[in-house]
């Protein structure tokens, strides 16, 4: 399942992260790259101890965690502390698989890597090339978002970064475990979720559709207590 949340984050906060990344420090992106990944990626990062990455993650995470959009189609478990990557100059990553497990360098978080995750905080017109292209079921995904806007995709799908030839594409990147595994069990919660929240949306007030809501969510939290990990 590959889906675009919007408004992650607000106008104003996109604007303050970008006045903290324009003035932080970048270095090297191999540093948190796997042997293989190593051989193609070519970006900047911010260190994952620095202070912009902490409080720009920190930023991030509360945002996640009032997003009923991305609460519904992840279903979390735990979250890697936000990445923060610059491309520019002809920089991209070539196709990869993320690894499956991610250690952070300095903190006690381990995560089994579920879904990934890639907030854009540029918009496109500040930049050529930079497109985050998914391969799913249906083919190539190209992803270039607006800036606050998040997608989020399995962990397990192969992607790249095609090359910035004109300005600079500058995201936060992260990976997240979910309590529910597989993939295709996620998305059939998820898509159950929202058939809940439309029948309560587009029936108010009757009684036929409230029964039928009550049933239906009791299929959901059966199914998530039947698959859910802790």
């Amino acid at each position: 399942m590959l889906i675009a949340i919007p408004d992650v984050l607000t106008a104003e906060q996109v604007t303050k992260a970008r006045q903290i990344l324009d003035s932080a420090e970048w270095v090297d992106g191999k540093g948190t790259a796997g042997y293989q990944s190593a051989k193609t990626k070519d970006n900047m990062q911010l260190p994952e101890d620095s202070a912009a990455a902490r409080e720009l993650g920190e930023m991030i995470l509360a945002a996640l965690s009032k997003n009923p959009l991305f609460l519904a189609a992840a279903l979390p478990l735990q979250i890697f502390p936000p990445l923060f990557n610059r491309y520019s100059g002809g920089q991209s990553f070539g196709t990869h698989v993320d690894n499956a497990i991610r250690q952070h360098r300095s903190l006690p978080v381990r995560i089994r890597t579920d879904l990934s995750a890639t907030l854009f905080f540029a918009g496109p017109e500040e930049y050529d090339g930079g497109e985050l292209c998914i391969e799913d079921t249906y083919g190539v995904q190209r992803v270039k978002l607006p800036p606050g806007h998040m997608v989020l995709y399995p962990s397990t799908s192969l992607h790249h970064v095609t090359p910035v030839t004109r300005g600079a594409r500058v995201c936060s990147f992260f990976w997240l475990q979910s309590m529910i595994r597989d993939d295709s069990r996620r998305s059939l919660l998820f898509d159950l979720d929202l058939a809940i929240q439309r029948l309560g949306r587009d029936l108010p007030n009757n009684a036929t559709a409230e029964q039928t809501g009550v049933q239906l969510t009791g299929v959901y939290h059966n199914l998530l207590r039947q698959w859910a990990e802790m």
